[in-house]
This record gives structure tokens, sequence and C-alpha cells, in this order.
């Protein structure tokens, strides 16, 4: 069933080109972002990650609306993103901040009985709370979108859903992670083919230099063409996995939940014995 979610996916972005403009809008966003943080910094990146991070809600709302209603307009898209833009964005704040609440209160209890924070500890953590919270609330902006649940019903919906299809979900997760592999490696293999040259030294350094290597000498040595090719590469991965994810993400919620597309209300009225007349 999750190989089904992700066929119908493909075919509703071979048939809908109004879902690849939210994964075009989100490219562009993260290839500047790139920019920015080679030309300008770390800290004006980091307030446009956060921009980014609150425009990209609204583009996955845009995709959903998109993905409920047929030959849906790119106006109408937005409209209707924009509208559910709150109801997709809370059910995230809620999970994070819990994922967080939790980090602290097991951090602090454990300083309180005399044991230090490591990096093992914390990699324990991310495993063991953060990743399965994650995977259990991953479809309730879905949840929120296609069934007008609200803030804790969709995290619930999503947990429901999740927990009774525990293995199909499992397999979604999987082929999630492997396109995502797929799509970057082979942009990893352009971008090093068209810096090949530049790239050559690095095939002469030994373990020791390589585990050396900085970000800054590695953008010194691949020079401004390189920034310039990398930005392209993330356009590019960006620009296909946003959508692709998004719509695979969506066939699969609506298989498993039984949503199904929105039946468009006719307008019209009854007369006074009940019958029904459209307009």
């Amino acid at each position: 069933m999750s190989l089904a979610a992700l066929r119908d996916a493909i075919d509703l972005l071979t048939t809908r080109p109004v879902l690849w403009l939210p994964g075009i809008a989100c490219g562009i966003l993260c290839a500047l972002f790139w920019l920015l943080w080679y030309y300008s910094g770390t800290f004006f990146a980091g307030k446009f990650a956060i921009l980014i991070l609150l425009v990209a809600v609204f583009l996955s709302a845009m995709t959903y609306a998109g993905i409920r209603a047929e030959n849906v307009s790119a106006g109408t898209a937005a409209a209707e993103g924009a509208s559910y833009y709150l109801r997709v964005l809370i059910p995230g704040l809620v999970i994070a901040f819990g994922i967080g609440l939790v980090f602290i209160l097991v951090i602090l209890t454990l300083a309180l009985i005399g044991i230090p924070s490591d990096p093992g500890l914390l990699t324990f953590l991310t495993f063991g709370v953060m990743f399965p919270s994650i995977m259990l609330g991953y479809f309730a902006d879905c949840a929120a979108m296609f069934e007008g649940k609200k803030v804790f019903e969709s995290i619930q919906r999503s947990i429901e859903i999740v927990t009774i299809n525990l293995f199909d979900a499992i397999v979604f997760y999987l082929v999630s992670f492997l396109l995502s592999c797929a799509v970057l490696f082979a942009l990893a293999i352009v971008w090093t083919a068209a810096l090949a040259d530049r790239l050559e030294p690095l095939t002469k350094y030994n373990e020791t230099q390589i585990a050396a290597l900085t970000p800054d000498q590695l953008t010194a040595l691949i020079g401004p063409d390189g920034i310039w090719i990398a930005a392209a590469c993330i356009f590019i991965a960006v620009t296909v996995l946003f959508p692709l994810l998004l719509t695979y993400k969506a066939c699969f919620f609506r298989i498993y939940s039984g949503t199904t597309l929105p039946i468009q209300q006719v307008s019209g009225e009854f007369d006074s014995k009940g019958r029904w007349y459209k307009y």
C-alpha cells in the first residue's frame, strides 16, 4: 500500500503542474539561504532560515490544497493554503514544544541526580524521544488539512494512523528516505563532476587532513563558481523533493485514513416541498 501511495503521488505530480510551484518557490528560498550563508555569514542566514520554515508551512498547505481538488489554479491553492496556514503550523509547533520540554525535563532530572549530559546521552535522547515523536505526529498536518481536525485532534489522528498501520508507515518512512538519498546522491555526483578539477587536491589528502578540513577551507577550495553550482544543485533537489515527499505523504494519508477528495458543492436551494433545484 505504501508503494501504491507512491504511484498515486507520481500520477498527481504528472497531471497537476500546480503541485510543482511550491517546490520551485521553496527551492529558490533554500538556494538563497545557501548564498546568504556564504556571502553574509551565519547571523543573517539564521534569521533567513526561520523565514524559510514559516514560508515552507504555507507552501505545504498550498501543495495539499492542490491535491484536495482537481483543476485548482495557483491562486486558489495559495488562498486555500493561507486559510489553513495556522491549522498546519500549530500541530508542528506543539510537537516541537513537547519534544523540547521532554529534553529539558530529562536533562534536568539527570542533573539533579548527578549524571552529567554528554554527547552519547544527547544522541540517545535524540533517537529515543525526537524520532518517535516526529514519526507519530508526522501526518498531523494532513489530518488538519484533509479532515479539518483541530490541533490536538490532528496529532491524535496521526498517532492513530501510524500505530494501526505501523509496518506500512515504516515502509513509507524508508521509501521517503531512499527517495531523498537517491536525489541527493545524483546531484552530489553532478556537483562533483562539475568541480572535479578543483576537488582533485582532496584525493591526495590523508585521513587526518580530511578530518581537519573545515567548511571555510572547502568553500575557499571550490571558489565562488562552486558556490553557485552548489546553489543550483540545492534548488533542483528541493524543487524535486518538496512536492514529491509531500504528495507521497498526502496520498499515504488518504489511503490509510479513508479520506477522499472533497465533493464540490453545487449551488442551489430546496423548495417548500423539499425538492432540490441547483442554480
